[in-house]
């Protein structure tokens, strides 16, 4: 589960329109917007470097943030966009959306993967194949978790693990609402090629002879 929810601070940015924007971004600044709850949009500046930061470590759209402005009370926020360089890839302007702790929405978790060591599948030369890295849940805003874990130690050559044997979070559930696979173990590629080879073989071995003609014309016998 999410442990201590993390501060992002940030500043309240005078001035609106692209005008201000440019000017923040001269100031080593990333213009952003908090909106939502019920309250008028709040436009805000963050330092580039720690904006930056944070989106190199990664899950930076699921992580909820506590965000603090001066002169404003803290809110809960969660990351609903971030515009980019269309060259650079560097943040330009990033969306923030105010929460309530029994807010409900829908986030990308990652996915963990446990009991590698004692899977059998794996042991006897299964190649484990991730199939989502992530999974889509509609999430309490006070209780996101910071990854799913989806057990593979009981898993054979050929067999999958889907969404029902993963334990979710409390008042979690997924958005697809049918059993789907997360991970599967496949057979190694080598043991896969013989035995489409086998396959061959015997489909060659089932082809029916013919009789073949009579030499020089010769009509055979009745």
């Amino acid at each position: 589960m999410a442990g201590e929810i993390p501060d992002l601070e940030a500043v309240e940015r005078t001035g609106t329109g692209k005008g201000a924007a440019r000017q923040a971004r001269r100031d080593g600044m990333v213009p952003g917007i908090v909106f939502g709850g019920d309250k008028d949009p709040l436009p805000i500046n963050i330092p580039f470097n720690k904006l930056l930061t944070m989106l190199r470590k990664g899950r930076f759209k699921s992580t909820l943030f506590n965000m603090k402005v001066e002169g404003h009370d803290d809110v809960r926020v969660i990351c609903r966009d971030v515009q980019r360089h269309v060259v650079k890839d560097l943040p330009t302007h990033v969306d923030f959306l105010r929460l309530r702790r029994t807010t409900k929405i829908n986030l990308f978790i990652g996915v963990e993967v446990a009991g590698e060591e004692e899977c059998p599948g794996l042991k006897n030369g299964g190649v484990l194949t991730l199939v989502r890295p992530e999974i889509e849940l509609v999430v309490t805003a006070s209780d996101i978790p910071e990854s799913v874990t989806v057990d593979i130690s009981g898993l054979e050559i050929g067999d999958s693990a889907t969404i029902s044997n993963v334990k979710l979070p409390a008042g979690s559930k997924p958005t697809i609402d049918r059993d789907f696979v997360i991970a599967q173990i496949s057979a190694p590629s080598g043991l896969a090629s013989q035995d489409d080879d086998e396959e061959e073989d015997v489909a060659a071995d089932e082809v029916p002879t013919t009789e073949m003609d009579p030499p020089n014309g010769e009509q055979a016998d009745d």
